[in-house]
């Protein structure tokens, strides 16, 4: 049997490296599925190609950073398989390289989105009528708190893994009918943000998945955004 060349192999073991640590790291599978989030954004968007450069070289960094750090502990729990104050420093320093480069991609995807999502946001405040009244938001908020109840009871019952989070889905529907009343874009943004932040602190607690969360927050700012648009065109 002809063996690959030398090149082959080497894309083949780095290609191996990056499905491992997609299957086995929590952190790598997050990364992953906000790099997706951001680049469809990125589409949507239609920004230009300088903003595109920045946020790939973002997304980059963070990959790399993590497989990286994938490697140091693995190398340091073979090396020094006891607890010890080296290893663990080894490992602190390794994590707090990932930490740096997703602040720096944070900064980065505000930066960049902050104007396309400003004008995004202007063109819809400019739609005829008004914003729906108290009363609607918090029946909206309740209809749908109801509907993701349900639709995780009948997941549930059929065995089916993606079930939406119904704290993500309010979430990120307050954060939408914030930015569809609110006539400035910074509150907005900060509403998305600490929706983002809820989602990031149940993610890391273990008590939802990435998967149940994405779904739960598009299915939230989705429902929230028609509803403002049909009450907007009744």
């Amino acid at each position: 049997m002809k063996q690959p060349v030398k090149w082959q192999r080497s894309f083949r073991y780095a290609y191996e490296g990056v499905k491992y640590a997609l299957a086995t790291q929590r952190n790598m599978k997050f990364h992953f599925a906000a790099a997706l989030v951001v680049l469809t954004l990125a589409l949507f968007f239609r920004l230009t190609k300088y903003d595109i450069l920045f946020l790939l070289l973002a997304v980059t960094l963070v990959i790399v950073t993590e497989l990286i750090n994938t490697a140091v502990e693995k190398a340091v729990d073979l090396a020094m398989p006891e607890l010890h104050s080296l290893a663990k420093i080894a490992k602190d320093v390794a994590a707090a390289s990932v930490l740096v480069t997703a602040a720096f991609a944070a900064v980065t995807g505000m930066i960049v989105f902050y104007e396309p999502v400003d004008r995004w946001l202007r063109q819809a405040r400019g739609l005829e009528g008004a914003a729906p009244p108290e009363g609607t938001v918090w029946l909206l908020l309740s209809l749908l708190a109801l509907a993701v109840i349900a639709a995780q009871t009948r997941f549930a019952k059929s065995g089916f893994r993606w079930k939406p989070s119904l704290l993500a889905a309010i979430s990120f529907a307050a954060a939408a009918l914030i930015a569809c009343r609110t006539e400035q874009t910074l509150p907005a943004l900060l509403a998305f943000f600490l929706a983002g932040l809820l989602c990031l602190t149940l993610w890391e607690k273990g008590e939802r998945s990435i998967s149940s969360l994405l779904l739960g927050a598009a299915l939230g700012s989705f429902t929230a955004y028609l509803a403002y648009y049909l009450y907007l065109i009744r």
